[in-house]
């Protein structure tokens, strides 16, 4: 009755259509929900992401993927818009449950046994209140049970934006800005390295490379939404 009357005089709205929410639905209508462009990377051993990565030199990435894919004028932009820049955390959290529901029986991702988010620079994540990354991470874990390591890969660098950037420029910009502590505490396992968007791979190839430093470790890659 309480989430009734509070609906009444602020109505929850769909994040990306803006029509208000029945009590059932969540973060997005039904229609909106049912129409999400889902890229389905995570059932396919060779994609447009698996290619991305294997054009970077020296690592390998042992599988790529994300939840969504789409162009940027796509209203589904907006979710990740309002995660970012309007303070509005649980989408990070939701989509990334959404994402664990998928990527838990994927055969490509039966051996992970770790989370770890692309780190903000402290500044950073004092300013927004939070980590994108480590959110969408969490709501994976929730749902897959895969441990989440937030203390191991550090960044040490504060780095422009990226946005306008083309792929040199931006390997360029993120180029010793990430450091492993204890890289004990990886050796040996597989890690799912977790970021918000993905572009070019540039962030998520510097990670990837300072992670890899650890004794037999295994990275593969996954993203909130792939923008074409």
């Amino acid at each position: 009755m309480l989430d009734q009357l509070f609906s009444l005089f602020f109505p929850r709205q769909c994040a990306v259509c803006g029509q208000s929410l029945i009590p059932a639905e969540r973060l997005i209508c039904m229609g909106c929900r049912s129409d999400l462009p889902k890229s389905g990377y995570w059932q396919q051993e060779e994609n447009i992401l698996t290619h991305l990565f294997r054009e970077f030199q020296g690592i390998n990435i042992e599988h790529a993927s994300s939840f969504l894919c789409y162009a940027k004028e796509s209203p589904y932009h907006a979710l990740l818009h309002r995660l970012k820049y309007k303070e509005e955390a649980y989408i990070g959290t939701t989509l990334g449950q959404w994402f664990g529901v998928q990527i838990k029986e994927a055969p490509f991702y039966q051996t992970v046994d770790t989370l770890i988010p692309v780190p903000l620079h402290p500044q950073k994540e004092k300013k927004r209140g939070y980590n994108q990354s480590r959110l969408f991470a969490q709501g994976i874990a929730d749902q897959t049970g895969w441990a989440l390591e937030t203390e191991v890969l550090k960044r040490i660098r504060h780095t422009s934006t990226q946005t306008k950037l083309n792929r040199e420029e931006r390997q360029i910009n993120v180029a010793g800005a990430f450091a492993l502590k204890e890289k004990e505490r990886i050796s040996g396992k597989h890690i799912l390295l977790v970021d918000d968007v993905l572009t070019t791979g540039s962030t998520l190839h510097a990670c990837a490379s300072t992670l890899l430093q650890a004794r037999e470790c295994k990275v593969s890659v996954a993203a909130i939404a792939y923008i074409q």
